[in-house]
């Protein structure tokens, strides 16, 4: 886990976050591991008769972009995020 600091616009900086992390975050958010490729893990979430997907590359560190993408793809919100991994 990672401490936050403000951006410049007020923002709260996303935390750095490992895959394990990610994936035991999505997992509490309803996610299940589908099946994993090489060293990407796809998780899905079925939403009334909609489908959430999503692609977690197995990395120590997820950089901010993959991240923010993750996010999108998962319906996720920037406070949801920093609730779980910024102290």
């Amino acid at each position: 886990m990672s401490t936050s600091c403000l951006c410049a616009d007020g923002w709260i900086k996303l935390p750095i976050i490992s895959a394990k992390e990610l994936i035991k975050f999505l997992s509490k958010k309803g996610f299940a591991v589908s099946r994993q490729k090489g060293s990407h893990v796809i998780m899905k979430k079925i939403l009334g008769n909609e489908i959430l997907i999503t692609v977690i590359p197995l990395h120590e560190k997820i950089d901010t972009g993959t991240l923010l993408s993750i996010m999108k793809q998962a319906q996720v919100t920037r406070e949801e995020i920093l609730a779980e991994f910024v102290y």
